[in-house]
């Protein structure tokens, strides 16, 4: 899987852009402002339907615009996909592939899959529940666009289900419990499935996380990852039966997989309080890698690489590991600075002017 090229019109801070990519590595350079990660988050966007950095529609349209457009040439498999979305101030974004309109998010997932390193991954291990969850959830879209439509039903019916036990007031009348036992049945088959997903997905990342590991440390450690939570041991269906009375009292549904944590354990102690800040980097970028590597298994394709600036944040040992593990697949960096050592780059483009971008060809 490759991007042969890539246009942008008035995202975030670019006009116009018009840029062919190595087929191996393209290394963009410039200072902070001059829209590198910008650059990245066109490009994960047509990926995921949405911003890695979790912007909403209308912060990534140039001030002063009232759209931006992103289209890629893809090639995937021996074909070439032509991917285009039109990002609106307001109303719905219009999606395109192979110059048909897709009117559904599900249809541009699977055309085209990204790895995203990032700075801010960091987050993965020291942010809240809803960031782990996040992760987890996106790597089973990648594993398979179906499991898009699971997570919108999700939630869909929390939705539903949260808006009914607010209007409730605390009130458990006749029709409230019907109409609770009605999105009960469909949280249990819905959550079930995507907690088991969740999961399988775990216990055969944990191994390769663990190996990782050890490359990026130059050590062993023993790397865990499970799925905390208050329901699985009696079952979601008795314990939302057992939660309803205080659910109905709180206006909110309290248990669920929307509510379940990941807990990431380095030498069986958390590693959120117990581990150093590089061992919570080495953590992360393992997670990254194992997760590009099972996708690209059970995909048959390996999904475009993208790192935003993340040598910048790694000791030299770090870096130099992390050249070493990655996949030999097209890939997009950034750096403020030179390009990072062992980079084989093909490709390095300054953004000094990116009206008139200079691009040095590498032999």
């Amino acid at each position: 899987m490759t991007v042969k090229h890539l246009w942008l019109t008035d995202f975030r801070n670019h006009r116009e852009v018009d840029l062919s990519l190595d087929s191996g590595v393209t290394v963009v350079v410039g200072m902070n402002g001059q829209g590198k990660t910008n650059l990245i988050e066109a490009l994960a966007w047509l990926a995921r339907g949405t911003s890695f950095r979790g912007a909403p529609t209308e912060a990534m349209v140039r001030n002063g615009a009232d759209r931006a457009i992103v289209r890629a040439e893809v090639d995937t498999k021996g074909r070439t996909v032509l991917l285009e979305a039109e990002l609106a101030m307001s109303g719905k974004n219009r999606i395109q592939v192979n110059r048909q309109r897709v009117n559904r998010l599900r249809d541009l997932l699977g055309h085209f899959r990204t790895t995203v390193f990032g700075p801010d991954d960091l987050r993965l291990i020291k942010g809240g529940p809803r960031n782990r969850r996040g992760w987890i959830d996106d790597l089973l879209v990648d594993l398979h666009p179906g499991n898009h439509a699971l997570r919108g039903d999700l939630d869909r019916i929390l939705r539903q289900r949260n808006t009914l036990l607010k209007q409730s007031r605390g009130r458990a009348t006749p029709d409230v419990e019907t109409t609770l036992d009605v999105w009960d049945a469909q949280l249990i088959e819905v959550g079930e499935r995507l907690a088991s997903a969740r999961r399988e997905v775990l216990a055969v990342l944990v191994p390769e996380v663990e190996v990782l590991m050890g490359a990026l440390t130059g050590g062993r450690s023993r790397m865990n990852m499970e799925v905390v939570d208050q329901w699985s041991s009696k079952g979601l269906e008795a314990a939302l039966e057992t939660a309803r009375p205080d659910d109905l009292k709180r206006g909110v549904t309290t248990v669920g997989p929307h509510r379940d944590e990941i807990l990431f354990s380095l030498d069986d102690m958390p590693a959120r309080t117990h581990a150093s800040q590089g061992e919570q980097r080495s953590i992360v970028l393992a997670l990254r890698l194992a997760g590009h590597r099972l996708v690209a298994d059970r995909t048959g394709s390996e999904p475009v690489v993208l790192l935003d600036d993340v040598f910048s944040e790694l000791d030299a040992g770090r870096c130099g590991a992390l050249v070493g593990l990655l996949p030999s697949t097209q890939a997009v960096m950034t750096s403020a600075g030179v390009v990072p050592e062992g980079v084989d780059a093909g490709v390095v483009l300054h953004l000094d002017d990116l009206a008139s971008a200079s691009v040095d060809h590498r032999p």
